[in-house]
């Protein structure tokens, strides 16, 4: 049931301002035992571990194909957060969930490097798959078969996904800061460990330390105030070492910009085309709209399970009140995003920075929208915020979710098997949606051998199927000859 007593407690009503009234009545802040400044301290807090996204989507949005040029910077980044602020607003005041929306990591890269890169759209023409994909989604969400496969997925899996996430964020903490990079080639470590003198690992160790210390006394805003503190101290030694240590992250990363205001570039929305389908080809086209579809359904569920556990908002059956509308406005940041040439938007795990601060409501979702949209004319500023400086938010946000796994029946095998796959493949395969593939996959087979058949939802065989063609789609490929 959702938590009563959670975090950032205290009656709303000490203000005495009729403006608080109505955001009480709003958001229900007493109801979810939550104040209006906790709630915008959750708010900042998630914006600051998501602000990488402004520009880390333009990169790969950047990149070049074979029959296009690489989308340009600064308008990559004010569709990113144009689109963004406007569905991290809506997700706040339709559902009343602290969950933020901004262009999804590896949807993003589908479309840059196999779309664009292999199957040689260009880029309008990638985004008029991505927004058709959205479409798509949405409508499977108003029929209510979304939701549907959703209910269907047993409590064990529901728990491994938030415990697999929660090690997906944190091993996303330890490669921005450079702790871990990836193995140097054949027969190295897939993972390796990093530059130990780097001065920009040794401004992430500090941040670690303060945050956790912070966390350890159970200071409110122990997240926000380790993001703001390690960006701080990242301006000061990059000052002091002559301004070059974060050079290629970008040129104001870690320095006291020169510029506070810059005019937005809007030239990218509308810019989006259903050409591929000529191009291409019906059955190429097919399979890239299902690949897309497929990581969003699932990408978006595991991320949705795993906030609503943290912020205890699920019910004694493990499901979210609310869900279909959280999965509504999800489903539609597929076709903004697209629709704006910003890829496609979905629910953020990071979001989980915010809940750890002890934002509860919509409230903090529509502080980090209003921040988003302000970054539109204000994106210097949230270019001096360096990865190190939100990796230890990271880190520890991982920490906290991984706590679930005291919960897992590890002694039944049947099912901690899976479990354990849906925990560890998230991490090590770089993928949300691989995680759970592999963990329906291994329920399902788990179950059939040992004759628990009445324990498997229709809808959760069909999803193993999906997932075992989606894992196949490469040689399918072949097969056909498309690639």
């Amino acid at each position: 049931m959702v938590d009563q007593n959670s975090r950032g407690g205290g009656d709303v009503r000490t203000s005495g301002s009729g403006e608080i009234g109505l955001l009480d009545r709003t958001f229900h802040l007493r109801e979810r035992g939550t104040t209006v400044r906790t709630e915008v301290v959750a708010g900042l807090t998630t914006f600051m571990t998501m602000a990488y996204i402004l520009f880390v989507n333009p990169s790969i949005l950047g990149t070049p194909g074979p029959a296009s040029d690489g989308l340009p910077f600064p308008a990559v980044l004010t569709v990113t957060a144009l689109v963004a602020g406007v569905l991290t607003i809506a997700m706040g005041l339709v559902t009343n969930y602290p969950f933020a929306i901004a262009a999804g990591l590896g949807l993003n890269a589908v479309v840059a490097f196999q779309l664009v890169g292999g199957e040689g759209l260009t880029y309008p023409e990638a985004m008029g798959v991505v927004v058709l994909e959205g479409v798509l989604i949405t409508i499977l969400v108003l029929t209510g078969f979304r939701e549907a496969v959703l209910n269907a997925v047993p409590l064990v899996l529901k728990q491994a996904i938030g415990a697999g996430i929660g090690l997906f964020i944190t091993i996303i903490g330890f490669a921005n800061s450079g702790i871990v990079v990836p193995g140097p080639g054949a027969g190295a470590p897939v993972l390796a460990r990093g530059d130990l003198d780097s001065t920009r690992i040794a401004v992430f160790v500090v941040g670690l330390i303060i945050t956790g210390a912070l966390l350890a006394r159970r200071t409110k805003g122990a997240l926000l105030y380790g993001i703001i503190g390690t960006t701080v101290l990242a301006i000061v030694v990059n000052s002091l070492s002559g301004g070059g240590l974060w050079e290629a992250v970008g040129p104001d990363t870690a320095r006291v910009p020169s510029q506070v205001v810059a005019l937005p570039d809007f030239s990218l929305v509308g810019a989006f085309s259903f050409g591929f389908f000529a191009k291409i080809g019906v059955l190429a086209a097919v399979l890239a709209v299902f690949t897309l579809m497929l990581a969003d359904f699932f990408d978006t569920m595991g991320t949705a399970i795993a906030l609503g556990g943290e912020g205890r908002f699920l019910d004694e059956r493990q499901r979210l009140p609310g869900m279909k509308r959280v999965l509504l406005v999800d489903s539609l940041g597929a076709v903004a995003g697209g629709a704006a040439s910003a890829s496609s938007n979905t629910t953020y795990i990071e979001s989980a920075s915010g809940i750890a601060e002890g934002g509860r409501t919509g409230l903090a979702s529509v502080v980090t929208g209003l921040l988003f949209l302000v970054a539109v004319f204000f994106s210097p500023l949230a270019g001096v915020i360096p990865p190190e400086a939100t990796a230890p938010a990271l880190v520890l946000v991982g920490f906290l979710m991984m706590s679930v796994i005291r919960e897992l029946p590890w002694d039944d095998y049947a099912v901690s098997i899976p479990a354990f796959l849906t925990i560890v493949i998230m991490p090590f395969n770089y993928s949300i949606t691989d995680g759970i593939g592999w963990g329906f996959i291994a329920y399902t087979i788990t179950h059939l051998m040992t004759g628990r058949t009445r324990r498997l939802h229709w809808m959760l065989i069909a999803s193993s199927v999906a997932f075992l063609i989606y894992f196949a789609l490469d040689p399918i490929r072949r097969l056909v000859g498309i690639d």
